[in-house]
């Protein structure tokens, strides 16, 4: 997949229209539901995702700007802003993905060729500003799946599902205890290795499925593992 912010963006609209779709589909009983994340309903992801769409037009603005804005003004602020909009009506949810995704959407387009070389504050430390496209697509990827609402792994696209895989690979193989394994994909004769690549358990089967699985998303049944065991276990994702 490109690391071109501005050809993510076609990526990044067409992630946001299934995301609409599924949210369009939703009554308030659906918005009550539990999510894949533990403690969240549906209602908590879709909050997050809108949160997150001004968190990152706040990181645009800094690339642009040069202004030391963060990404929220505080985590207890993003916390209790997802609290209290995870009860909305799912009218009221619509209207907000759609209004901080075009949000978005005018902040890359406002940012000039230079600003993309800008680092900015992200929640969890520095961060390039030519990743924010990226970070977008991500979030708005897996909280689709964590909506558990008939969006699924397979439905990410190859590119995307290949780049996060190797996104959490790298960042479970630089971790303080990274486990041993060797992630191999469906179809290719492609190896991933994390830690000590020696003797260690080969987990093998689809780009999307092992994706999912090393980021805490899927439990690993269509996952094979040789020699016959246990599945590792993956460290935390971000």
């Amino acid at each position: 997949m490109t690391t071109d912010p501005l050809l993510l963006m076609g990526e990044v609209d067409a992630a946001t229209s299934r995301l609409l779709r599924t949210a369009a589909s939703f009554d308030a009983a659906d918005l009550a539901a539990a999510s894949l994340l533990p403690g969240w309903t549906r209602g908590h992801v879709l909050a997050h995702v809108a949160r997150n769409a001004d968190g990152f037009v706040n990181l645009l603005t800094a690339a642009r700007t040069g202004e030391a804005l963060p990404m929220y003004a505080s985590l207890d602020a993003r916390t209790a802003d997802i609290e209290s909009g995870s009860g909305r009506p799912a009218a009221a949810h619509l209207d907000d993905l759609r209004r901080t995704a075009d949000l978005f959407s005018e902040a890359v387009a406002a940012m000039p060729a230079d600003a993309w070389a800008a680092t900015v504050q992200a929640r969890k430390g520095p961060w390039p500003a030519a990743l924010l496209v990226w970070g977008r697509l991500r979030e708005i990827e897996v909280h689709h799946l964590d909506l558990a609402a008939d969006y699924r792994a397979a439905d990410w696209s190859e590119t995307f599902a290949h780049r996060l895989l190797r996104e959490a690979a790298s960042h479970h193989a630089t971790g303080p205890t990274p486990p041993s394994m060797v992630l191999r994909l469906d179809g290719s004769e492609h190896e991933v290795v994390i830690g000590h690549g020696v003797d260690a358990p080969v987990v093998a089967g689809p780009a999307p499925d092992l994706a999912a699985w090393l980021i805490g998303r899927a439990d690993g049944a269509l996952l094979s593992v040789t020699p016959d065991g246990p599945l590792p276990t993956p460290p935390e994702w971000i």
